[in-house]
């Protein structure tokens, strides 16, 4: 189904290499690639890692070098705003890896991307083979040009190439059995669901109060009930479906807390001078190693903690005041997790620190006139998640129609139940009762 590299005029490559070297170059590029996304567990199917050894990612990327194009976790850019921020990029592999699998895609199937780049709807049309049917649609004439272009380049005609808003998705083309979201979401448009399947699935990178989860949906009942969630980054959706994060500006452009959904304080103003107050810091006694994974902690903080945020600082000002009075912890170097106290005077965040056996401890610091107190919650927080959730369960994700009565979002079973009110749904987010 798809065309050989040497076949595809290509300028991603070393240059003066013969079509004999280039060719190995790829080879050797592409199954390294694979092998890693095997040891990072995002592939766990032959299926897939197949249609990563045929797909020819270095076409849908001209210009960039093979190393990068095949790297196992590295996004390649190919368009940015005005302030210079990615608005359409080609995904890590090992990204696309596990979604692909999320998704389930079947020989026969009917598949809407949303999300369009190319190379993630080639390897659907591996998937479906010669009797399914791929649409690929994004909101960006340039984009939607530019895949249509790659795509017919590396041997993929059959793919159908939509220009449309996902709010509505792609009617003509429907049911699909799987919708698979690449562009970062913070709510589901109802016309997805209306759009897929008595059977189908959808895979969307959605946002929980600046949390970004990978949830694989099926239907259950009334609502879509999430059977895996991965931790995943991604560009944010344009058009109808595009929501702007509230920031409350704390010292100038350079702190803000960012609030994602219905957590912001109601009288901001009360959080004005929390930054020349002295910090408050409380340690945890839980530790962790190095590259040991914790994904469930922010979740469950964005969870349970109201007032829950995203602590966000200009790296160079952080940089700038590393050994002043304040320390703040910058999105990209540790963890952006936050929230302001009942009192909206006060805000805390996770911090960490490194001990002598190498370990890192979970803490909270705090500013505002009740900074110990905020930082006592959070770190209270820790503690629970350390004792009943940190090995399992993971909570259950469910997304409900906006209009769902209040008792049926609330599980029984649950030990703690956090509904989160979007603007076409309810996502509730339900912690089982941790075992005895």
């Amino acid at each position: 189904m798809s065309t050989s590299s040497e076949q595809v005029p290509d300028d991603s490559l070393e240059p003066d290499v013969s079509p004999a070297a280039e060719a190995t170059q790829i080879q050797r590029a592409r199954a390294a690639m694979v092998q890693r996304l095997w040891e990072l567990d995002a592939l766990r199917s032959e299926r897939v890692a197949e249609v990563f050894a045929t797909v020819d990612r270095h076409v849908f990327a001209p210009g960039v070098p093979v190393a990068e194009v095949y790297d196992a976790t590295t996004a390649v850019r190919t368009k940015w705003d005005e302030h210079g921020s990615a608005i359409s990029s080609i995904s890590a592999p090992q990204i696309q890896a596990f979604m692909l699998e999320q998704a389930d895609v079947r020989p026969g199937m009917r598949v809407l991307e949303v999300g369009s780049g190319g190379v993630n709807a080639a390897m659907l049309a591996e998937l479906v083979g010669d009797t399914g049917h791929v649409t690929t649609m994004d909101i960006d004439p340039e984009i939607t040009g530019r895949s249509r272009k790659l795509l017919d380049a590396a041997g993929y005609p059959q793919v159908h190439v939509e220009c449309a808003d996902a709010e509505h998705g792609v009617p003509a083309r429907a049911p699909f059995d799987v919708v698979l979201v690449t562009v970062g979401c913070w709510d589901l448009p109802a016309a997805l669901t209306d759009q897929l399947a008595e059977s189908g699935r959808i895979v969307v990178p959605l946002r929980m109060r600046g949390i970004t989860r990978s949830l694989s949906l099926h239907r259950a009942g009334d609502h879509l009930l999430a059977d895996s969630a991965e931790v995943c980054g991604f560009v944010k959706a344009q058009g109808l479906g595009a929501h702007q994060e509230r920031m409350l500006l704390l010292h100038g452009d350079r702190i803000a807390l960012r609030f994602d959904d219905d957590t912001a304080p109601a009288d901001p103003s009360r959080l004005d001078g929390a930054l020349g107050t002295d910090r408050a810091d409380v340690w945890s006694g839980i530790t962790v190693e190095a590259m040991e994974p914790f994904d469930s902690l922010g979740l469950w903080l964005a969870s349970v903690l109201p007032g829950s945020c995203r602590l966000a600082v200009d790296p160079d000002y952080d940089r700038a005041i590393d050994s002043g009075p304040v320390m703040v912890v910058p999105e990209g170097r540790w963890f952006p997790d936050a929230y302001v106290n009942s009192h909206e005077d006060s805000f805390a965040y996770l911090a960490t620190r490194r001990l002598d056996d190498g370990l890192f401890e979970f803490g909270a610091h705090a500013f505002g006139p009740h900074a110990g107190e905020a930082a006592e919650a959070m770190v209270e927080q820790i503690r629970a998640w350390d004792r009943d959730y940190r090995h399992g369960p993971d909570p259950v994700i469910a997304v409900w129609p906006y209009d769902a009565p209040d008792d049926a979002l609330l599980s029984p079973d649950a030990a703690a139940t956090t509904v989160i009110a979007k603007r076409h749904t309810s996502i509730t987010i339900s912690w089982p009762r941790p075992s005895a």
